[in-house]
């Protein structure tokens, strides 16, 4: 077998086996993240929660987060992979499934904080685990493989979310049976991840004896000749000075996405009020919208491999988010309609940086290095998940209306994509062009 013939069955394989599975584990744990918006729609009104009051709530989550993300990557990269992501799963089921059972503020805030320190590292392990079976070229394809998860558990997770609100068993409301039900999934695939992946290539036994070698030997040379150019520890990749950079740049953008995503039920909610379409029928359109977000996830990423760019595809998505954001607000009293579409618009902008974004660490830090970055700038950037839901939450119960709120947010995603632009000198290409022009010949 020819060394292209070679690379395309092993890339399928290793695709086929990892995707899918990541892809679930991935979308439950962003349901069991964000079902806290459409829980709103009951749980303010029952326990007596005003909008800055959810939004500190939903935010402090990313606190959590935020303090554990650094540490746990470390772990991870002592103990492997596959046993913390497992850890990670079993662990913030648990503490999702309590969230049905709090009556408090500060019942509220804890619960959510536990869950952000539950989940934290969850994402890093994941690229980090990626990266190791996947040539720098393939790095956005394989990152929007799973990351399409962000939206498509937003696609699945609005309809089931606003049909478990009308549930009415056992004495609990509709939205404590939206936290148990969505949590019981994690649980499943906790357990099967310990079994289902392999800490390394050296392990797996669904590679073939020349599929296998051919993996190491040229994921082995793009290590080396990314250790020519920075050589880094874990520790010292989070004194880089893109890395540092990416995290600024990360922490606005997750402003912007966090605010709109978290209040999006609400918001739309206010819209529908003005028709006669329905909370169960609402969840279908808001399920809509997030299916054409998935769509954008994927041919962004194609694109942004295509084309072996990745610092203007992502500035090109946010701008697009942010304006889309503003407009939408402009024409929510004129048309509902438009507002909806340039909803659509702007999630489809914000979730379309992703794969390209999450591209640039791996294509120059290697191993225990590009661990420690992805951690720092998930961590950093993921504040702005703190800081996003509970200004909006402020804004709304100052001025009674979201229309500045999303301005914020659109600024704040307009100041994100000119620091990767302007800022990281990192372009995110891969390194590996002279491996690549062997391979070729050799062929």
């Amino acid at each position: 077998m020819d060394q292209l013939a070679l690379e395309r069955s092993t890339t399928k394989k290793v695709t086929l086996r990892l995707i899918p599975f990541l892809f679930l584990c991935f979308a439950i744990s962003i349901l069991d993240r964000v079902n806290i918006g459409f829980a709103a729609l009951q749980m303010n009104e029952d326990l007596g929660f005003s909008n800055a009051v959810f939004g500190f709530g939903a935010g402090i989550f990313f606190l959590g987060y935020f303090l554990l993300e650094v540490p746990g990557s470390a772990i991870m990269t002592k103990i492997g992979a596959r046993k913390w992501i497992s850890r990670i799963m079993v662990t913030w089921a648990i503490i999702a499934v309590l969230m049905a059972f709090v009556q408090t503020p500060m019942q509220f805030y804890t619960a959510r904080f536990l869950l952000g320190v539950a989940e934290a590292s969850f994402y890093p392990c994941m690229v980090f685990y990626l990266s190791g079976f996947y040539q720098t070229k393939h790095h956005a394809k394989a990152i929007a493989g799973f990351m399409v998860a962000i939206p498509g558990a937003n696609a699945l997770g609005a309809p089931l979310s606003t049909f478990l609100l009308g549930a009415d068993w056992l004495g609990l409301a509709g939205w404590q049976w939206l936290f148990i039900m969505e949590a019981i999934p994690a649980v499943i695939l906790g357990v099967v991840c310990f079994y289902y992946l392999d800490d390394k290539i050296e392990d797996v036994k669904w590679l073939n004896k020349d599929e296998k070698k051919w993996l190491i030997d040229v994921t082995t040379k793009e290590k080396l000749e990314k250790q020519k150019v920075k050589h880094y520890t874990f520790w010292q990749a989070l004194k880089d000075r893109d890395v540092l950079i990416l995290s600024v740049g990360y922490f606005c953008w997750m402003i912007g996405y966090y605010g709109i995503v978290m209040f999006l039920p609400t918001i739309s909610q206010g819209l529908t009020e003005k028709t006669s379409l329905s909370t169960q029928s609402m969840g279908w359109v808001l399920g809509l919208m997030y299916v054409c977000a998935m769509v954008t996830m994927i041919l962004v990423g194609n694109h942004s491999d295509k084309k072996n760019e990745r610092r203007w595809h992502v500035a090109a998505c946010l701008t697009t988010s942010a304006v889309a954001m503003v407009i939408s607000s402009l024409v929510a009293n004129t048309s509902i309609v438009l507002s909806f579409v340039f909803l659509t618009i702007a999630l489809c902008g914000a979730f379309g940086a992703y794969s390209p974004f999450w591209s640039i660490p791996p294509s120059f830090l290697t191993e225990a290095a590009a661990a420690g970055a992805i951690a720092l700038i998930n961590s950093v950037g993921n504040l702005g998940g703190f800081f996003g839901p509970y200004i909006v939450g402020y804004i709304k119960d100052t001025t009674g209306s979201f229309n500045t709120a999303m301005i914020f947010l659109g600024v704040s995603m307009i100041i994100s994509s000119c620091i990767v632009v302007f800022l990281v000198k990192q372009s995110g290409k891969s390194k590996s062009s002279d491996l690549e022009k062997k391979l070729e010949k050799s062929s």
